[in-house]
Order: C-alpha cells, then sequence, then structure tokens
C-alpha cells in the first residue's frame, strides 16, 4: 500500500513540475473569463482612459497639472467599477452610489448629516 502511495506522489510531482516547465506553451489554450482580474489603474491618466471621470468629476485638470500622485485610491475604483459592471449605470451615478453606501455605512445620512441621537447641531 505505501509503495501505491509513493508511486502516486512521485508521478504527480513530475507531473507537476513538467506542466510548470512547459506552461508557456499551454497556458495560452486555457479558457481564463475576464471578470476575475483586471489591472486597475494607476494615474490619473489611466483613470482617464478606464472611465473613472465626468464633467462632474474631472481628472483633466490633475493631469495638466502634472499631478504626480498614484490616481483614485484602488479600493473605491473596484468598487465603483463593480457598480458600473453590475448595475450598468454611468461612473457619476456609481460614484453616488458608493458614496451614498460609505455614508450609510459609517452611520450618516443620505443627507450628509450623522445618524447619532446625540448629535447636536447650530444653524
Amino acid at each position: 500500500m505505501a509503495y501505491l502511495f509513493y508511486s502516486l506522489t512521485f508521478a504527480s510531482l513530475v507531473l507537476a513540475t513538467a506542466l510548470y516547465l512547459t506552461r508557456d506553451r499551454w497556458r495560452h489554450l486555457v479558457p481564463v473569463p475576464d471578470y476575475i482580474y483586471q489591472r486597475l489603474p494607476s494615474s490619473f491618466s489611466n483613470d482617464i482612459e478606464s472611465g473613472f471621470t465626468s464633467n462632474d468629476f474631472d481628472l483633466s485638470t490633475n493631469v495638466a497639472a502634472g499631478d504626480s500622485r498614484g490616481g483614485v485610491d484602488g479600493a473605491a475604483k473596484r468598487e465603483i467599477q463593480r457598480i458600473m459592471k453590475n448595475r450598468r449605470v454611468g461612473f457619476d451615478e456609481a460614484r453616488r452610489m458608493y458614496t451614498e453606501q460609505r455614508f450609510a455605512k459609517h452611520g450618516i445620512g443620505a443627507d450628509g448629516r450623522p445618524r447619532d441621537p446625540k448629535f447636536v447641531s447650530f444653524s
């Protein structure tokens, strides 16, 4: 019984090694859906090309000013992109939905005021 176990283990290791060493020859044959991994843009110019801009959220001024920052927050971009794909809405609407979700998560109402019953406002 142990002989069979060791033989199968050795054969599996040889097969795995052979597949790893020849992966460049067969990897293009494996179908990988596009939705599994999509690289997010990492600069403002790439954000513009990916559709993360609009008239209300204009990133072209950042690019024109030579802003060297890394672009919009990566986690927010992923979530906004997910909303855009799932609900089939534009960037502004997806950004609004994302902001409302974040507000609700942190106890802030849709009007921008805290939902805390102890909150006192002087207007």
